[in-house]
């Protein structure tokens, strides 16, 4: 009799766990090649949380990177998902954390210093050089950003949030971090005087901390007369002036700008002769700028306390566009005695008429990202409503003009982000994509 099949000794076959699991996840492959693809994402590892991602917003590095697959001198040599003011719910929690539950409503703060150091010992982990960015090009591999549908990251660099707190406002604690470093890097003291050049969503922040700070007097600039309009209407900021583009303003004008609303703190460009920049000379661009800062300072120069022309300027500015014609300006605007802080990071070489600054010892101030901010942005953030004690930090969740749903939406997100109106005409100051 012939043996049964089912008598045979066939190989066994164990079940493979895999701990493995598929996301999307939104990856640049070089200029505007924004590409929605699968990735695989282990469980979280040694001290790591599993974060379903909620909110990230559409910074300008990131849209440096979409535009250029770079962003000043940093070039991406891989695909590299973009995004780093995050926020999210915890998922999965790895081996060796404590304090955090499953549900947990977090934000990202995104950089990752080696915490061995000595810098990251002082305290100034900002400053590590083995620091690990989300959506930077810097390390190798590059750090992947947070346009994913979940991401492992380092739980002590996770911030728990209280449910008053939306993840759109959330996600953009990190900009409100560099502002909060920025005003804690210039240590204003109460009734100083500050100008904060440039209005995106880093100098609206920092003209709101500054306030925060005690400065009675906060002039914020742009050459966006929206985004000016709405740091005043607002209250970010106390004064506003708008600064006439693309074309540099001839220094042979006596008077560039008119105060046409001086009731609202407001100043707007009139008529005058415009010269383009390629034919003005440093000195004439330095005249220009000059010319500039005096006109952002008579906003707010009072007859009786400035009666002291070589006393006149602020006490500190904060310069958010990284645009060597702008710390011109910062410089010329800035009292003798005072500090200018640069916080925006653009133009990599710069030539500066040092000598104002040397000769009035002006305090130059540098600022890169922030260190130990966090959880005085959430506490901050916490108390925005119902607060008596002065000045109230306005709602980060109406900074949020735009909203697109999905990570398959978002090159439309990045392609809005890089103007100043919609094609409605409506303004657009933070862009986010929301899962």
């Amino acid at each position: 009799m012939a043996p049964s099949a089912g008598c045979e000794h066939a190989p066994m076959h164990l079940p493979v766990l895999s701990t493995a699991s598929s996301i999307d996840a939104s990856v640049l492959h070089g200029p505007r090649d924004l590409r929605l693809e699968r990735r695989t994402i282990e469980e979280p590892g040694l001290g790591e949380l599993q974060v379903a991602v909620k909110t990230t917003g559409i910074c300008g590095s990131d849209f440096s990177y979409y535009k250029k697959f770079a962003n000043g001198d940093l070039c991406a040599c891989m695909p590299l998902s973009l995004g780093h003011e995050s926020s999210g719910v915890v998922v999965a929690i790895g081996p060796r954390v404590s304090g955090f539950s499953v549900g947990d409503r977090v934000a990202l703060e995104v950089g990752v210093a080696c915490g061995q150091c000595t810098i990251c010992r002082k305290g100034r982990y900002n400053l590590c050089k083995k620091m690990r960015f989300r959506s930077s090009a810097k390390s190798v591999p590059h750090y992947q950003g947070t346009l994913q549908e979940r991401i492992n990251h380092p739980a002590i660099w996770c911030h728990k949030l209280p449910d008053n707190i939306s993840f759109d406002a959330a996600a953009l604690v990190e900009p409100l971090s560099v502002g909060i470093h920025a005003v804690n890097r210039a240590s204003p003291a109460p009734g100083s005087t500050a100008l904060v050049l440039g209005a995106g969503t880093v100098g609206l922040l920092t003209a709101a901390m500054a306030r925060q700070a005690g400065c009675i007097q906060v002039t914020i600039t742009d050459v966006d007369q929206g985004r000016v309009d709405y740091a005043i209407s607002k209250g970010f900021a106390t004064h506003g002036y708008v600064v006439s583009r693309p074309l540099h303003i001839s220094s042979s004008s006596s008077s560039i700008f008119s105060n046409s609303n001086s009731n609202s703190g407001s100043s707007t460009p009139s008529e005058s002769i415009a010269t383009p920049s390629s034919t003005l000379s440093f000195r004439g661009s330095l005249d220009s700028a000059k010319s500039l800062a005096a006109d952002m300072l008579a906003l707010t120069q009072n007859p009786i306390l400035d009666r002291d022309d070589e006393d006149i300027g602020v006490d500190v500015t904060f310069e958010c566009t990284g645009k060597e014609v702008c710390m011109h300006t910062a410089l010329y605007a800035t009292r003798p005695g005072g500090k200018v802080i640069m916080v925006g990071m653009g133009t990599p070489i710069q030539t500066l008429p040092l000598s104002v600054a040397h000769l009035r010892e002006i305090d130059i101030l540098g600022v890169f990202r922030y260190a130990n901010t966090y959880a005085t942005g959430i506490r901050i953030l916490c108390n925005q409503k119902g607060s008596d004690a002065g000045f109230t930090l306005p709602s980060l969740d109406d900074m949020v003009t735009h909203r697109f749903k999905g990570l398959e939406n978002a090159k439309g997100a990045f392609e809005l982000a890089s103007r100043t109106m919609d094609d409605e005409g409506n303004l657009v100051l933070k862009v986010v994509i929301e899962a």
